[in-house]
């Protein structure tokens, strides 16, 4: 629901008006996450139960990471971004894991692939437990947009003072999902994205 409210601001100069807009944000709760679920609006696979929170999915560490090389040219902030040729793609086999040292980034993926419908955003939000130790799972890219079909790319960071072991298979983070205002679906450059 939108309200609008005019407020005058007066000036002996000038007098502007501005309208103050109230959202309601409306996050989903365990309940209505399953009848999405089961209803097939809303997929997450693979998927355990046990997985869903009171408002959240927790979302599982993938065993396929891209970590960057260390450079010293300079490297362009455009549209066109081509982190690839700065780094290189690593598999991690399963009982082993990815040393991350302190002010280290890499992109990690999610085991799970989600599909949203067009009215269902959502956002990826780090666990506590991790956060406590200083381990970012996004830096600012946690929006998932309506519409989406794919993994999804974590922007892992180590704020911590020691080095961290990234073990797949570890539930890293958590998605919350948000009803979306009319009807929308993401189209862009990471539409069918599987792999960091």
């Amino acid at each position: 629901m939108v309200e609008s409210k005019k407020c005058p601001v007066n000036n002996w100069i000038i007098s502007l008006q501005c309208r103050i807009e109230v959202v309601n944000i409306t996050i989903l709760s365990r309940n209505e996450i399953l009848k999405l679920l089961e209803d097939g609006r809303l997929e997450v696979v693979p998927l355990d139960v046990e997985q869903i929170g009171p408002t959240s999915i927790d979302l599982t560490l993938g065993n396929e990471f891209r970590v960057f090389k260390k450079v010293r040219e300079i490297f362009p902030v455009k549209e066109d971004v081509q982190f690839e040729r700065v780094s290189e793609s690593i598999r991690i086999t399963e009982g082993n894991f990815l040393l991350l040292m302190p002010g280290e980034l890499v992109h990690g993926i999610t085991r799970e692939k989600i599909r949203l419908p067009g009215d269902l955003a959502g956002r990826i939000e780090g666990r506590s437990r991790f956060a406590r130790i200083g381990l970012m799972v996004h830096m600012t890219a946690g929006l998932v947009q309506p519409g989406c079909n794919n993994k999804q790319v974590l922007e892992i960071s180590n704020m911590s003072s020691m080095p961290l072991a990234l073990y797949p298979g570890t539930r890293i983070c958590q998605i919350v999902f948000e009803e979306v205002r009319g009807e929308a679906k993401y189209d862009g450059r990471f539409k069918d994205q599987l792999t960091p």
